[in-house]
């Protein structure tokens, strides 16, 4: 298993003062997802949560939606030609009689850690593969100042930013503001898919009573991800994308940005946050 976190010797130059020091960097590995033995997406990662993400991965892709139509996910032995595992390989096995997609080479895809999927998404491909409509969810209700508090409560929770200053992060709360799950990766996108398939595994989809937030800015990927699961609010604490916001729109999501503090932006579903007073149009 590759490790979180690596170090490296830098060169630092602080006020004219020259040194050298270790410094600890966040890893980025290669993660290659197979489905049934075939390739399917190789996306990079932090190593950890390999499993749940590539089982989140296939939530968003519409391939699979609880967890029973999970056989076994392992890592590939003998991935390279001398036969080490190298732990950057997972193959995914879906139980008899789930549907097994058609893997072309406009499915298999590659994934970066800036950008996430690169290639085929679409709102026509997110508003017929979703198996838990977002606007179908029992009504979910969110103050302004549950929401304010949730940026402080996932700083505080994310142990490896501490150390390397380089991992985005997400995380799931109730509708009541508790933290139910939190994870980090290299790759914004991976760290909801890692939430995602914990969920999936763990037989908690939809997540329609939960609230998503992301430690960047919210892409329409992002969004995908959160109709696919069923999570009917996504908060981001940097802006929303436009495409993040028709899809949004269109699908029912809540979709919050530039949450900061007391402040923030509420550009689609604003009927889940509860405010006293309407919203001032400008």
């Amino acid at each position: 298993m590759g490790r979180v976190t690596e170090r490296r010797r830098t060169l630092r130059i602080r006020d004219g003062a020259v040194s050298t020091r270790p410094d600890t960097l966040v890893a980025e590995e290669p993660l290659e997802i197979r489905l049934n033995g075939r390739p399917l997406a190789v996306t990079m990662r932090t190593p950890g949560d390999d499993f749940a993400l590539a089982a989140g991965f296939l939530v968003s892709e519409g391939v699979v939606g609880e967890g029973s139509e999970v056989r076994s996910i392992v890592y590939c032995a003998g991935a390279t030609e001398d036969g080490v595992n190298t732990y950057n390989v997972v193959d995914v096995r879906l139980a008899p009689g789930v549907p097994v997609p058609d893997i072309t080479l406009e499915r298999h895809v590659y994934t970066t850690s800036s950008c996430g999927l690169c290639g085929r998404a679409s709102l026509d491909a997110v508003r017929t593969t979703t198996r838990h409509p977002v606007a179908d969810a029992p009504p979910v209700r969110v103050t302004p100042e549950l929401l304010a508090g949730l940026p402080d409560r996932l700083r505080a929770a994310q142990r490896v930013f501490e150390t390397t200053g380089g991992l985005h992060a997400a995380a799931l709360f109730s509708e009541e503001g508790e933290l139910v799950d939190v994870r980090e990766d290299v790759g914004r996108h991976n760290a909801v898919d890692k939430l995602v398939g914990r969920a999936l595994t763990d037989d908690r989809l939809p997540l329609s009573r939960s609230v998503l937030l992301v430690s960047g800015r919210a892409s329409f990927e992002l969004a995908q991800k959160a109709v696919m699961a069923g999570i009917p609010v996504l908060a981001a604490v940097s802006a929303p994308s436009s495409l993040a916001v028709d899809l949004a729109a269109e699908a029912g999501l809540t979709l919050v940005g530039f949450l900061r503090g007391p402040s923030m932006n509420v550009y689609a579903g604003e009927h889940r946050i509860a405010v006293e007073a309407p919203a001032v149009r400008g």
